[in-house]
């Protein structure tokens, strides 16, 4: 039985302790920290970056929470103009200036902090057209759950659009069920919303976004909605589910139906889920997860005990027989591998309310933050550019020995390899440890 009270202190949770400093007395919570031992493509990219919110309606949705699930199904259901705010992260200009923090609430949804990173807030943004990415958190989590990604992304050359869920962050946590229905439709109405604003006078978007090539980076609930997107449609017993939306509202996503038949979008071409979540309940079957039509990759932890492993997030990837896709997997991390960013410092205490410490809610076990992140940015670096920029040069970075414990370093005097060099590109010797990374070809 679905048990939402163990899901909702993990399903967006993250790694271990973050890069805090401390200057001028006041406690800095920073999103863009690089290790010494990152690998190579975790680096800033040569954008200055800039950062901007913006306000987006999506007119006349079924308000989920305003059905009762249990009296009889009304003959018209309820709607509500669903409001999201989105950060945007995004190149810009040259010697650009200003405030580089940025606010935001953490787990306890009470407590608002300062976050720290290179992104100039309201910058003018470069010229040039750029590949637009999609960023979705989980439940409960907020817009700047993966800013440490985001940003990094935005450096190299992107235009990256995350959102707040609404019904689903740590402020409005709500139903499930809300959740359930409105994680894909968010994503697909972000992207139509910033197609709108490319083409738009005054707008700071306008000509900077290349919306028909667009990739969506989801994490646990947020995962759950990109493997939507990309067509893996729902199986009808989660349609049935009484735990889950009300009178069969996620029939909007079931399997095969003419709603989601619809529902890919052909602007998006690639997706990374971080954990989704649903497996383990039934929301997809062999059946189901054909339906997936772009490449994926996949990022997991080997213990994550909220979407699973195997059965869980390795079962998506398998399923996924009709596209090429990748599964990297953190050795014994738990479900808060490689997506957030650093526990912010002033999560470190028990919250009475949650019954737990904010910071648990970021952190892993066994792996440090700031090194997960680094190797995340790293491989979704290599994947998004790939994908997005046809830059075939990064196909090395993802042509790996599958267990990296497995991978030899061997140098020659002069720097060079010799011929049993194995070791995963990118990784300095000794630093490629405790990872798997699998590939799957189509009809694989």
């Amino acid at each position: 039985m679905f048990n939402l009270k163990t899901i909702v202190p993990l399903a967006v949770g993250a790694a271990l302790i973050g890069l805090v400093a401390n200057a001028g007395g006041h406690t800095q919570n920073r999103i863009d920290g690089q290790r010494p031992d990152a690998p190579e493509l975790a680096a800033y990219g040569p954008h200055e970056i800039g950062v901007r919110q913006i306000e987006l309606v999506n007119q006349g949705q079924i308000n989920i929470l305003a059905i009762d699930p249990a009296a009889e199904k009304p003959a018209t259901l309820p709607t509500y103009d669903r409001a999201l705010t989105v950060e945007v992260w995004y190149p810009a200009g040259t010697g650009v200036q200003g405030v580089t923090a940025m606010k935001a609430f953490i787990r306890d949804g009470k407590t608002e902090v300062d976050l720290h990173g290179k992104a100039v807030r309201d910058a003018t943004p470069a010229e040039g057209t750029y590949p637009l990415i999609i960023v979705s958190h989980g439940y409960p989590g907020n817009r700047f759950l993966m800013s440490h990604l985001a940003e990094n992304l935005a450096s190299k050359g992107y235009v990256v659009a995350s959102i707040d869920h609404r019904d689903s962050t740590y402020r409005d946590k709500s139903a499930f069920g809300s959740t359930l229905v409105n994680r894909s439709l968010d994503q697909t109405f972000v992207l139509n919303e910033m197609a709108r604003l490319s083409g738009e006078d005054g707008s700071f978007l306008n000509g900077l976004v290349d919306v028909d090539t667009t990739g969506l980076i989801g994490y646990s609930m947020g995962g759950y909605g990109a493997v939507i997107t990309a067509g893996g449609g729902v199986t009808q017993a989660a349609v049935d589910y009484a735990w889950g939306s009300p009178h069969g509202t996620l029939g909007v996503h079931l399997n095969g139906s003419d709603s989601h038949n619809a529902l890919p979008d052909p602007r998006i071409k690639t997706a990374i889920a971080f954990a989704p979540w649903g497996l383990t309940y039934g929301f997809w079957d062999a059946a189901s997860l054909q339906g997936i039509q772009i490449p994926m990759m996949f990022i997991a932890g080997s213990v994550d005990d909220v979407s699973g492993y195997e059965p869980g997030v390795k079962s998506i990837y398998q399923g996924a027989v009709n596209v090429d896709r990748a599964f990297l997997t953190f050795e014994n991390a738990n479900h808060n591998a490689g997506a957030p960013m650093p526990p912010p410092a002033e999560g470190r205490e028990v919250d009475a309310d949650l019954g737990f410490a904010p910071y648990d809610h970021y952190a892993d076990a066994v792996w440090e933050n700031v090194r997960m992140n680094n190797i995340s940015q790293h491989f979704a670096t290599a994947w998004m550019d790939q994908y997005l920029k046809g830059d075939a040069d990064m196909g090395v970075y993802l042509d790996l020995v599958p267990n990296a414990n497995d991978s030899v370093w061997a140098a020659n005097e002069d720097s060079t390899f010799k011929e049993e060099h194995t070791h995963w590109k990118g990784f300095a010797n000794r630093t490629a440890k405790g990872l798997r990374y699998e590939v799957l070809k189509a009809a694989e």
